[in-house]
């Protein structure tokens, strides 16, 4: 029997496009954001549901499986709210509507029984109750549950973050599979996008609409120019400094404004890694920051991924969300990988 998903909180497809490389048939991502529509459906061969998974119900779900498949449901739901960045302005028993998000894909799971789970999200999502609230749920319901932190350059992701991916079946014990990458072959910046055209700050690939990068103050041209991979602003004389950067709370910050490595793997890519001061985003050797194409490249997403067009145009603060926010590809395509193990193992084909 085959196997086939269904992918809750779906994005622009960086799951689902990692599910479909594995082997694993996706029948449709579900996501609250209708600007991802276009790019989920250009690049995968399934349907996206604008919708909200608070409101989908279990026939809305079990609609989308055809008869004799082996069901999965998948998904990453934001991770906002259980980031080290929210929490550290988070005042003491403040929640967030997205918290629900977690416990409605618990809801989902408890009323459609799927043979397979996977659940992706950010590391610190491990400390919070409604993670051990979303275990608990899988094993009364019979589900085998494995779940651990993952650094994503074993799997393929040439860029230094790390995630949680839990996976669960009720057809036996599942897990992830083996590291596929060690630190003699992680996949580096250079693999990645060593080979791109070179651009200028400002200007645009004459082939590539996305490999674009944002323009540069006089002053930021300057910051780059006196910038080396690897190193800091405090590199910089005194006169390109930032006045935050001399006070007691910039001085914890080295990496802003800072050029990655050739030969490592990227710093974690967020959803404004096309800016210069936001990050270790400024490129290798060019002075400039990171283009769209390049981000999308380090999140893993195939090079000809499209993610909009005259007839969708998406501006970059929408693009950056949509790169940043997704699940990395190369990760995806292992949860694949992993499921179809699994299916192996316990005698089905999947």
């Amino acid at each position: 029997m085959p196997c086939v998903a269904v992918d809750l909180f779906c994005g622009i497809g960086g799951l689902t496009k990692g599910l479909e490389l594995s082997g694993v048939t996706v029948a449709a991502g579900i996501d609250i954001d209708a600007s991802c529509s276009f790019a989920y459906e250009a690049n995968n061969n399934s349907h996206f549901i604008h919708q909200d998974v608070t409101d989908v119900s279990a026939d809305d779900i079990m609609s989308l499986y055809p008869a004799n498949c082996i069901r999965a449901l998948v998904g990453c739901a934001p991770c906002q709210p259980f980031s080290k960045y929210t929490k550290r302005y988070r005042k003491d028993g403040q929640t967030d509507d997205k918290w629900k998000l977690l416990y409605s894909f618990a809801r989902i799971i408890r009323e459609t029984s799927p043979d397979i789970v996977s659940m992706e999200n950010v590391p610190d999502l491990s400390n919070e109750t409604v993670f051990c609230d979303f275990i608990n749920s899988l094993v009364e319901l019979g589900y085998n549950v494995e779940w651990r932190v993952v650094y994503c350059p074993e799997y393929g992701v040439p860029q230094n973050r790390k995630r949680l991916v839990l996976l669960a079946s009720n057809l036996g014990k599942i897990s992830l599979v083996q590291a596929m990458y060690n630190p003699d072959n992680y996949p580096t910046v250079r693999d990645a996008i060593g080979n791109l055209p070179p651009i200028g700050a400002g200007e645009q690939d004459a082939n590539d609409p996305l490999h674009k990068a944002c323009s540069l103050s006089e002053i930021n041209l300057r910051r780059i120019q006196n910038s080396v991979p690897g190193g800091t602003w405090r590199d910089w004389d005194e006169s390109l400094q930032l006045r935050c950067h001399k006070k007691n709370s910039g001085k914890t910050y080295p990496s802003v404004y800072g050029r990655m490595n050739w030969d490592e793997p990227s710093p974690t890519i967020t959803t404004q890694f096309y800016g210069y001061g936001n990050g270790r985003f400024g490129h290798p050797e060019q002075d400039r920051a990171l283009s769209l194409r390049e981000g999308a490249i380090l999140q893993s997403f195939p090079r000809n991924y499209i993610f909009d067009d005259d007839l969708h145009p998406a501006n970059r603060r929408e693009l950056g969300i949509h790169i940043g926010n997704a699940v990395p590809v190369e990760l995806g395509r292992a949860i694949g990988i992993s499921i179809k193990k699994h299916l192996q193992e316990v005698g089905l084909n999947g």
